[in-house]
């Protein structure tokens, strides 16, 4: 049994499709098709149910995985700490990142970071922040930037609050709202909204808010993250958007309004709470973090304040 056909088994639980397993592990679809089914012959027993149209992980799969993940991960670690103790930073950072990360000016820290340790590969997941702090508890991702409502914290990682923002109204330039300096929640409560899907960490900030106010509101275009499909839905005129007032001058075509009694939200930067990879430390050193063992008697930055060894983008 080999590393890499571990790797095959994980990219195809995780994308359900050996389309995509093969593009995330840059090799043709035929090659890694090979591989799982000599692990399979090996094994005696069928990892994944494929039809022409689903590919389903089998009882067995599951039991695979969870052991794969720990021997790769354990590997894989093993190859940085003998590095590490020579005095070179390499192996693999898997990092997280919802896509209105403000705080932070991510590529530049991306930058510095490949400058500094070209040996390490970067693995960038963007997602929501329920799913990324998962994934940082189950060890598939080691760092991760979040935005959360003011009502909630990271739970079963280590984390640091890195500044707190205030969402903001973003309307088409022509909308009859465009011109205005300030509005409020009952005022916006008439307006159709685009916004993320039920129950999740951003789509919160905003329920919350207007739930507080005693106010309803329709939300009639769901999207999966706040990117550029939401702000071109928004410059056509189809609904408006509460979003980050540090993110937003990222967009362009928009009109923004202040929004009166607006929604918070706080960004995190989390990290594993064990086996914490030379990687992943040599980025949380590169970002200037406090030691994780006084985190808890440090206050957290207030918005607009840098420290030495950061660039505020906000």
């Amino acid at each position: 049994m080999e590393l890499q056909q571990m790797r095959y088994v994980l990219a195809v639980a995780e994308t359900n499709s050996f389309t995509r397993a093969a593009e995330q592990c840059l090799v043709v679809q035929s090659a890694l098709s090979r591989q799982i089914a000599s692990l399979e012959r090996e094994l005696g027993a069928r990892l994944f149910d494929r039809t022409s149209r689903h590919v389903r992980i089998t009882p067995a799969g599951r039991a695979f995985v969870a052991a794969a993940r720990e021997s790769l991960n354990a590997a894989e670690r093993a190859i940085a700490d003998v590095a590490a103790a020579t005095g070179e930073v390499r192996g693999r950072l898997a990092l997280g990142l919802i896509p209105t990360v403000a705080a932070v000016d991510i590529p530049d820290a991306l930058s510095r970071f490949r400058d500094r340790y070209p040996q390490v590969q970067l693995n960038i997941r963007i997602g929501g922040s329920d799913e990324l702090t998962e994934q940082v508890r189950q060890g598939k991702i080691e760092v991760a930037f979040l935005g959360l409502p003011t009502s909630a914290r990271p739970v079963g990682v280590n984390s640091r609050e890195l500044a707190r923002d205030r969402l903001v109204a973003v309307v088409a330039p022509d909308h009859p709202l465009a011109g205005e300096p300030a509005v409020d929640l009952a005022r916006l409560s008439t307006e159709t909204f685009i916004d993320l899907p039920p129950h999740s960490a951003a789509r919160a900030q905003s329920d919350e808010a207007f739930a507080a106010a005693g106010l309803s509101r329709e939300v009639a275009f769901e999207v999966t993250t706040a990117d550029f499909m939401m702000a071109r839905l928004v410059r056509k005129g189809l609904a408006i958007a509460l979003l980050p007032s540090a993110y937003v001058p990222q967009l362009t075509g928009l009109a923004t309004i202040e929004i009166t009694d607006a929604p918070m939200r706080v960004e995190y930067l989390i990290w594993s709470g064990v086996g914490r990879t030379p990687a992943a430390t040599a980025f949380l050193d590169l970002l200037d973090l406090p030691d994780p063992r006084t985190e808890s008697r440090r206050r957290p930055l207030p918005l607009g304040t840098d420290r030495p060894g950061t660039r505020d983008a906000r």
